[in-house]
C-alpha cells in the first residue's frame, strides 16, 4: 500500500507543481494548439478562442508517471517488473506516435498531422514487441505478463489463440492486441475534444484498473493453488502489485495535470497525451487479463468512438442525413447549446459510473466462485 500511495503522491506533485515550468518551455518552443474550424455545424468562434493554448501537455504527465512509478516501486522494496515496464512501454510508445502527430500540426500550423493509417501503423509497431515480451519472461511459476487467451474477468479457457497452431496463433494473438491498442488509444483521442474531458475520464478508468490489480494481488494464487487445475477463485495475473503501482502513478499524474487542464484549460494534452492514456488502458486490460471487461470500464471512451462509427454508417445508409449534430458525442451536446463545463462534468459522471460498474461486476464474479 505504501508503494501505491508514494507513486500517486509523487506523480501528482510532479504534474501539479512542475506543469507551469513546462508551459514556459512550450510557449518558448511555439507549441500552441491548432484549431480545426472547417467542419460543418462546428462551433468555430468558441473553439477559435483556444487557438495558441500550449499543447502536448501529455509529455508532462508521462514524465510524472515514470518518476512516480519508479520512486514508488523502489520505496516499497519492490523493483519494477516486466509487467510494469510493459505498461510504460505502451504509454511512451503510443505517446511518441501522438507526439509526432502533434509536432507536425504545430510545425505546419494545420490540424492535419499524421494520416490515420500512419497513426495506426505506428501503434501496431509499438504493440508487436509488447505482445512478444508479454508471452515471455515467465516467473518462478511460469506465469507470463500476458496470456494467449481472450479474457473477460480472467482467461476464458476455450478461447486460446495457440490452440490454432503456433504460426496462426501468434498472428491472431498479435492482431488481437493490435485491435485493443488501436481501439482504446483512438477512442481516448476522440474523447479529447473538450477541456479536461479525457483527463478526468482517464482518472476513473485507470483508477479502476489499479484497484482491480490490487485486488488480484490480494487474491493471487499460491504455489499449491497454481497446481490445482480445478481452482477458480484466485487470480493468476503476473505482477499485480506492480500493475497497481503503475496505475496509481498514472492516476496521480492525471489528477495533477487536470488542475491545469480543467475548463478553462491552461494546457492541452494533445495526441501525445490522449494516445498515451489509451496505451495505458490497453496494457492494463491485457495484463490484468480483463480485456473484454475493459469495454465497460472504459465505456465513455468506447461511447465516443462508437458515436463516430454510428454517424458514418447512418450518413452512408441515409445518403447524407446525420444521426448526431456532430460526432464525437460531446460535440453533439455542445451544438445543442450545453455549456462546455456541463458536458465535461456530466461525462465525468458517466465515466465514473461505468468504471465503478466494471469493478462491481469484477467483484461479483469473484464472489460467485468463492
Amino acid at each position: 500500500m505504501r508503494s501505491l500511495l508514494t507513486a500517486a503522491a509523487i506523480s501528482l506533485a510532479f504534474t501539479l507543481f512542475l506543469t507551469p515550468l513546462f508551459l514556459r518551455l512550450f510557449r518558448r518552443w511555439g507549441w500552441g494548439q491548432v484549431i480545426r474550424t472547417d467542419g460543418e455545424n462546428f462551433n468555430a468562434p468558441k473553439h477559435e478562442l483556444k487557438r495558441g493554448t500550449p499543447t502536448m501537455g501529455g509529455v508532462v504527465f508521462i514524465a510524472g508517471t515514470i518518476v512516480g512509478y519508479l520512486i514508488g516501486a523502489y520505496t516499497g522494496y519492490n523493483p519494477p517488473t516486466a509487467s510494469g515496464w510493459l505498461v510504460l512501454w505502451m504509454m511512451v510508445g503510443f505517446g511518441a506516435v501522438g507526439f509526432i502527430d502533434d509536432f507536425l500540426k504545430v510545425r505546419m500550423q494545420h490540424y492535419a498531422g499524421l494520416s490515420g493509417w500512419k497513426k495506426i501503423a505506428g501503434q501496431i509497431i509499438v504493440v508487436i514487441p509488447f505482445g512478444i515480451v508479454a508471452l515471455n519472461f515467465g516467473d518462478t511459476y511460469a506465469l507470463t505478463p500476458g496470456s494467449a487467451y481472450i479474457s473477460f474477468f480472467r482467461d476464458i479457457p476455450l478461447l486460446s489463440f495457440m490452440a490454432l497452431g503456433p504460426i496462426l496463433g501468434w498472428f491472431l494473438y498479435l492482431a488481437w492486441l493490435a485491435l485493443l491498442g488501436v481501439g482504446f488509444s483512438n477512442s481516448v483521442n476522440l474523447t479529447d475534444g473538450l477541456d479536461g474531458l479525457a483527463a478526468g475520464a482517464g482518472i476513473f478508468v485507470v483508477g479502476a484498473y489499479s484497484l482491480i490489480a490490487f485486488w488480484q494481488f490480494n487474491q493471487a494464487c499460491s504455489t499449491a493453488q497454481l497446481a490445482d487445475e480445478y481452482l477458480q477463485a484466485c487470480y493468476q495475473a503476473r505482477d499485480p502489485l506492480d500493475l497497481a503501482i503503475v496505475g496509481a502513478a498514472v492516476v496521480g499524474s492525471l489528477v495533477g495535470f487536470l488542475w491545469w487542464n480543467a475548463p478553462k484549460a491552461k494546457v492541452f494534452m494533445g495526441d501525445v497525451g490522449s494516445m498515451a492514456i489509451g496505451g495505458v488502458v490497453a496494457a492494463m486490460a491485457i495484463l490484468t487479463r480483463t480485456e473484454m471487461l475493459g469495454v465497460l470500464i472504459a465505456g465513455l471512451f468506447v461511447l465516443s468512438s462508437g458515436s463516430v462509427v454510428l454517424q458514418r454508417l447512418y450518413f452512408k445508409a441515409t445518403k447524407g442525413k446525420r444521426l448526431f449534430l456532430m460526432s464525437p458525442l460531446h460535440h453533439h451536446f455542445e451544438l445543442r447549446g450545453w455549456p462546455e463545463v456541463t458536458i465535461v462534468v456530466r461525462f465525468w459522471i458517466i465515466a465514473g459510473m461505468l468504471a465503478v460498474s466494471g469493478v462491481g461486476l469484477f467483484y461479483v464474479e469473484w464472489l460467485s466462485k468463492v
